[in-house]
């Protein structure tokens, strides 16, 4: 089995800034790409930026320029490092790796629990 364990999450003003960390655990052979989805209040879930090794990344037009994705793939966890928050990225975020495990024939997508990030204005 794989956890994915998310932290970091927490209530800021505009402007400040958050590091979201989600570290995996587990019987895990190899991880292909990992990514973090956010849904905010009443809205549906949305892609924020996914990374695929060795450092491709992608970001949703939202964040671009202000958002970072990274990893470090010694601990199989990533990063998302969340500079001048606004208001509208207040939502619940939620990693996503996914991972080849031991005992599997195929890789599977593993989810995290979610990390609520409030921003005021």
């Amino acid at each position: 089995q794989v956890q994915l364990v998310e932290s970091g999450g927490g209530w800021v003003q505009a402007g400040q800034s958050l590091r979201l960390s989600c570290a995996a655990s587990g019987n895990i052979v190899t991880v292909y790409s990992m990514a973090w989805y956010r849904q905010p209040p009443g809205k549906q879930r949305e892609l924020v930026a996914t990374i695929m090794r060795p450092d491709h990344t992608n970001y949703a037009d939202s964040v671009k320029g202000r958002f970072t994705i990274s990893e470090d793939n010694a601990k199989n966890t990533v990063y998302l490092q969340m500079n001048s928050l606004k208001p509208e990225d207040t939502a619940v975020y939620y990693c996503a790796q996914t991972i080849l495990t031991s005992g599997r024939g195929r890789a599977a997508n593993y989810w995290g629990q979610g990390t609520q990030v409030t921003v005021s204005s």
